[in-house]
């Protein structure tokens, strides 16, 4: 199951087959938090390249979240209940940014892979309004200009707290955002900068020290930016922000390219890169002039992306199981649904808007363990079953749409097409589809099977149902994607 090898030798050229629901079903766990069987089948006579394109102009064009009332109080606006008000604002906007996440939209997709590459732990800074105008540049540039992102981001009160921007002043540089700037965000460790490309960087990115109140805009002032002559990438001048940014997508464009794209294919494709193809992505990303969107819309129409050495290589996140589970089955949620699974999620391992470090998540292996698999099981099992006791005919619900109706009366067939609908692989033996046939059928007696008697309209198909997906999700081929 762990096996890191990329066996995929399909190339960039556009997958050219008609797409099938299990295309369609590995395009949404990838680019969303997959999709139900009935929404899956609105996409088929569709091909991979208008999909693509569909999808990514529709995550262009979505709105941003709406702007609450708090979006730039300062701490001036909270009453002194120590934070009861900004607590509940942090919680708002959580529950806000879950319900658009399992609304599968590319764009927040993206959102979700970018809170961890510009990474921010709002522990650290513990402001609404700095969560929101941070998530907010997040969703406006998610597939826009990697430049301008990398621009904004470094200016949002957010990022300029959590690395020390704040604090940094002529004389006394602070060298946390420049070393991140490259090391993190664009060029990677050790990757074409030097310990004096980051001094003279931090030099020139002084000056944003100004802050009235807490929580409140964080402003340039020129008399603690540095205004001495600085070497950046062996360019010499009195250089600023604007400088540091130009500089470093002009002298380290290919490098910059080179980097994002093979993050974007270990988040989308396969954690392992194969660099002939994150080369030639890359190569799009310099030609785009640093457009996000070119990018995605190639690798998402491609052969290599529906190759299916592509399929089941990823071990999801705690949000991708649990929201995942979700999208798949269709079965009914609120928030109060979504809050409880953020919460199992922050207990084993995945805070929201809280990574780690400045590193962020690991994904992959990382997620899986002793404890969070457990926590991963327990998850979904609670999620079960309050569904089963909400409302147990949407069990029922689930495997008719799966079935195309009543008529299939084989409960083999059915087992396995539940379970393929839900293990981006299936199993891998039979034996295993086997296990899963026997549980759906063990409160049946056999005869009725054996006649033809039974059928999906029978009144213990819900629970058939709920005992068969409480078996998957503690399957190992269920962890993945």
């Amino acid at each position: 199951m762990f096996e890191t090898t990329n066996c995929n030798l399909s190339s960039l050229a556009p997958y050219q087959q008609a797409l099938t629901i299990d295309d369609l079903a590995h395009f949404f766990r990838r680019t969303g938090f997959g999709d139900n069987h009935n929404n899956l089948q609105q996409h088929l006579g569709k091909n991979a390249s208008q999909l693509a394109a569909e999808k990514i102009q529709e995550a262009i064009s979505k709105p941003l979240l709406p702007e609450p009332e708090w979006a730039f109080w300062d701490n001036t606006f909270y009453p002194d209940d120590n934070g009861a008000l900004k607590r509940e604002h942090y919680n708002d906007f959580s529950t806000t940014y879950l319900n658009q996440l399992i609304s599968n939209d590319l764009r927040d997709r993206l959102s979700f892979f970018w809170f961890n590459h510009f990474v921010t732990e709002y522990r650290e800074y513990n402001c609404p309004s700095y969560l929101y105008q941070y998530f907010k540049t997040l969703q406006t540039h998610s597939l826009g200009n990697f430049k301008t992102f990398v621009h904004e981001i470094g200016l949002s009160p957010a990022m300029l707290v959590y690395l020390n921007g704040l604090q940094s002043g002529k004389g006394r540089p602070n060298e946390n955002y420049a070393r991140e700037l490259y090391e993190l965000f664009t060029l990677g460790e050790g990757n074409g900068y030097t310990e004096a490309d980051i001094q003279e960087t931090a030099r020139a990115l002084t000056g944003y020290t100004d802050r009235q109140e807490g929580c409140g805009a964080i402003v340039f002032n020129e008399n603690s930016f540095d205004t001495g002559t600085k070497t950046i990438f062996e360019q010499t001048g009195n250089w600023n922000y604007d400088d540091v940014i130009d500089i470093l997508f002009a002298q380290k464009g290919e490098l910059i390219a080179g980097f994002i794209c093979g993050k974007l294919y270990e988040f989308f494709v396969n954690p392992t890169q194969i660099p002939e193809i994150t080369n030639a992505l890359a190569n799009t990303m310099v030609s785009a002039n640093f457009e996000l969107a070119p990018v995605l819309e190639q690798l998402f129409a491609s052969a290599h992306f529906y190759d299916p050495e592509a399929r089941g290589v990823i071990i999801k996140s705690h949000y991708d199981i649990f929201l995942g589970f979700i999208r798949e089955t269709g079965f009914a949620y609120d928030d109060l649904t979504l809050n409880d699974g953020a919460n199992i999620c922050r207990i084993i391992g995945q805070d929201f808007f809280n990574p780690v470090d400045v590193a962020g998540w690991q994904r992959d292996r990382k997620w899986i363990g002793p404890s969070t698999l457990l926590g991963r099981w327990k998850m979904l099992e609670f999620y079960l079953n309050d569904r089963f006791a909400a409302d147990e005919e949407q069990f029922r619900t689930f495997v008719v749409d799966l079935m195309g109706g009543y008529s299939n009366n084989d409960p083999d067939l059915i087992s396995r097409t539940i379970t393929d609908s839900l293990l981006p692989k299936g199993f891998h033996s039979e034996e295993d589809y086997g296990i899963t046939s026997d549980i759906f059928k063990s409160i049946i007696q056999p005869q009725y099977f054996e006649s033809g008697a039974w059928n999906l309209t029978w009144m213990e198909v819900p629970s058939q149902v709920f005992m068969l997906l409480q078996h998957l999700i503690k399957q190992p081929e269920f962890q993945l994607k």
